[in-house]
């Protein structure tokens, strides 16, 4: 599990999230929203290490912040929103980064972290991409092969930050598709950030809403995902009923 206790992240001198708290069980996937500028995707990257914090992250009761880089990175696995991707590198080469934390220093990736980003690369369909250069991927492709990276890490928590920016609705539903499963089979413990409140509501186990740098509102979609805190916290008017599992569905509702 990784629970995430009372965090605060200060940029600049201002107060970007203030004494945020979550927690999410064992294979559970659990979805952080809010409008522009709650802080989802500052969130993340405090909880993998990349900002600093304050506040205590722990994953299977290791507290985090106690642990060196790659000690983490053997913990929890990040894929952010816009990562750079070499666009001369092949896919098996960038997919292989996920194992860096396995692999001493000054030495070279062994057999079996090869063998690891190979079966990863099968895993994802993606084995017959595995020579193509990263420049020559197309949208979809590309949100596959960072999972990929992510994956390769083998860790037990993976943060997913916007996984399905800039894909058409295909492409969203079918890498939301392919999380879910991939969490199922190996019993991996998602935290993702989303846009997408209707993506929120079908696929995750729980929710998070941020506003403001802090805590709205958490608990299960059809409790956070309500008229009222839809039109307080982003502005848009909607109505709210529930779908045939009874996970909330929105609908516009025009002015």
């Amino acid at each position: 599990m990784i629970s995430v206790r009372s965090l605060g992240v200060t940029l600049a001198g201002r107060a970007v999230l203030s004494g945020v708290s979550l927690e999410a069980a064992t294979g559970s996937w659990l979805a952080v929203i809010g409008p522009n500028g709650a802080g989802k995707s500052t969130l993340l990257r405090a909880i993998v290490g990349l900002l600093p914090c304050d506040g205590d992250v722990v994953v299977d009761d290791e507290p985090v912040r106690s642990l060196r880089l790659r000690q983490r990175a053997r913990l929890v696995a990040y894929a952010p929103q816009s990562p750079v991707l070499p666009g001369g590198m092949t896919v098996f080469d960038y997919t292989l980064l996920g194992r860096a934390p396995y692999i001493p220093y000054l030495g070279r990736e062994s057999r079996h972290d090869r063998a690891v980003a190979g079966e990863v690369l099968e895993r994802l369909d993606l084995e017959t991409l595995a020579g193509r250069p990263m420049g020559q991927l197309s949208g979809g492709e590309r949100q596959r092969v960072v999972l990929a990276r992510a994956l390769a890490q083998q860790t037990p928590v993976l943060l997913l930050d916007e996984p399905t920016t800039a894909l058409d609705l295909g492409h969203q539903q079918q890498v939301m598709e392919l999380v879910d499963r991939l969490r199922l089979a190996d019993g991996l413990t998602v935290v993702t950030t989303l846009h997408d409140l209707s993506l929120a509501a079908q696929y995750a186990d729980g929710l998070v809403l941020l506003s403001g740098g802090r805590v709205a509102a958490s608990g299960p979609a059809g409790e956070v995902l309500t008229r009222e805190s839809v039109d307080t916290h982003f502005g848009a008017r909607v109505n709210v009923t529930p779908g045939p599992d009874g996970r909330p569905v929105m609908t516009l509702v025009r002015p």
